[in-house]
C-alpha cells in the first residue's frame, strides 16, 4: 500500500495531539512526519509511533520545502486562511478543522458517515473542511433517522465540555477546582470562559450575533444544512459545562412521517459509529465519561413525544476532541485515499 506523507499544523495543541493518536491506532499509511506550528512552540517534540519528530515552525514556503501529501490543518481560522493555499499550492491536499472555509460553496464540508460523496469536490480548492464538534456528532445520529423517517426540523440544547476551548479550558476548570477547594473561588481567573465555570454553567459559547443566536449556535444551523443537503430547520442553545472532556446534546427532532419507536432504534443500533446505550432499568444511558477517549457517537433516552407522533426525543454523547475533530478529519482522509486509489 502507497503511504502518505503527513502534515499536522497545530501539531502541540489538544487536536493536533489527538490526531496523531488516531493516526496510530488505525495505523494510518503514513510516510514522512511533518509536525508544523507556530514559532513560539517550534523546537518542541512529538511521539509518533515510538519516534520523535521536531516541531517545526510553519512559514510561507514550508509545502515548497517538504513534500506533504494530506496537511491537517487545526491552529485557529487565522492560520488555516493564510497558510492553508500555500499547501494546496505545494501539492497537498488540506483537512481543516477551523471554521475557516467550512460554509464556503466550493469547499465540501464531510462527516464521512453522512455525505463521503462531497469529498469528491476537494479538487476544486484542494479543501475539505472538518465541520464544527457539536455538529458532527448530531449529524451522525440525524442520518439514519432522516432516511427512516425524513426529518423537517431538530431543535437542540448542547452540553459542552471544556476541551471545546482547547488545553487553556481545561486548565481553567481545574485550576478553578483547585482554588475552590482551598477556599479560595472568588479569587481565581476566568480567561477561557467570559464567567467562571467550575461549579456553574455557562449559555454562552462564541460571540453573540444580531439574532440573539451564538456563532457556535448558528454553526450547528448552517452546517447541518449543508451537511446533509436538505433545508431542515434548525434551533441550537449551546452551553458550556464543567466538563472537562465529551460533549453531550439533547436533541428533539420532528419529522414529516410518524416514528415507529421500535424501528428507531434498529435504524440507532446498525449507525455506523453509533451506539446506542438505552435501558432505563438498569440506569444505562450515555454520559461523557463512557465517550472519552473513544471514536464512537453514544445515543441513549430515545423517546418519543408524548403529544405527537411524529417527535423523537434523543440524548448524544461523543468525545469532542477525536469524534469532533481528530477522528472526524482522519476518516476524511481514509475515505479521500479510497477515492484518490479507485
Amino acid at each position: 500500500m502507497r503511504k502518505y506523507n503527513i502534515a499536522v499544523v497545530g501539531a502541540t495543541g489538544a487536536v493536533g495531539e489527538e490526531i496523531f493518536r488516531v493516526l496510530e491506532e488505525v495505523d494510518f499509511p503514513v510516510g514522512d512526519v511533518l509536525p508544523l506550528s507556530s514559532a513560539r512552540s517550534a523546537g518542541m517534540e512529538i511521539e509518533f509511533k515510538g519516534e520523535k519528530y521536531k516541531v517545526k515552525e510553519l512559514t510561507e514556503s514550508t509545502f515548497q520545502e517538504y513534500e506533504v501529501d494530506i496537511a491537517f490543518f487545526s491552529a485557529g481560522g487565522s492560520v488555516s486562511a493564510h497558510y492553508a493555499p500555500f499547501a494546496v499550492e505545494g501539492g497537498a491536499v488540506v483537512i481543516d478543522n477551523t471554521s475557516h472555509f467550512r460554509m464556503q460553496e466550493d469547499i465540501p464540508l464531510v462527516v464521512p458517515e453522512v455525505n463521503p460523496e462531497d469529498i469528491a469536490a476537494w479538487r476544486e480548492r484542494g479543501i475539505i473542511a472538518n465541520p464544527n464538534c457539536s455538529t458532527i456528532q448530531m449529524v451522525q445520529a440525524l442520518k439514519p433517522l432522516d432516511d427512516a423517517f425524513d426529518i423537517v426540523r431538530v431543535d437542540v440544547a448542547t452540553y459542552q465540555a471544556v476541551s471545546g476551548a482547547g488545553k487553556s479550558g481545561m486548565e481553567e476548570l481545574v485550576k478553578q477546582m483547585q482554588d475552590f477547594f482551598a477556599f479560595r473561588l472568588d479569587e481565581s481567573e476566568h480567561k477561557a470562559f467570559v464567567h467562571q465555570i467550575a461549579l456553574n454553567v455557562i449559555p454562552h459559547i462564541d460571540k453573540f450575533l444580531d439574532n440573539r443566536y451564538t456563532k457556535e449556535e448558528m454553526k450547528m444551523v448552517n452546517e447541518t444544512r449543508k451537511i446533509m443537503h436538505k433545508n431542515i430547520e434548525v434551533s441550537a442553545t449551546c452551553v458550556r459545562v464543567p466538563v472537562l472532556r465529551s460533549h453531550s446534546e439533547a436533541i428533539t427532532i420532528t419529522f414529516r412521517n410518524d416514528v415507529d419507536l421500535n424501528k428507531a432504534f434498529e435504524v440507532l443500533e446498525n449507525g455506523k459509529n453509533l451506539k446506542l446505550i438505552d435501558d432505563p432499568s438498569q440506569n444505562l444511558y450515555p454520559m461523557p465519561v463512557i465517550a472519552t477517549d473513544t471514536d464512537y457517537t453514544y445515543v441513549g433516552r430515545v423517546r418519543k413525544d408524548n403529544f405527537r407522533d411524529n417527535i423523537l426525543h434523543i440524548w448524544c454523547v461523543a468525545d469532542q476532541l477525536r469524534v469532533g475533530a481528530a477522528t472526524n478529519a482522519v476518516r476524511i482522509a481514509q475515505k479521500w485515499i479510497e477515492l484518490e486509489e479507485e
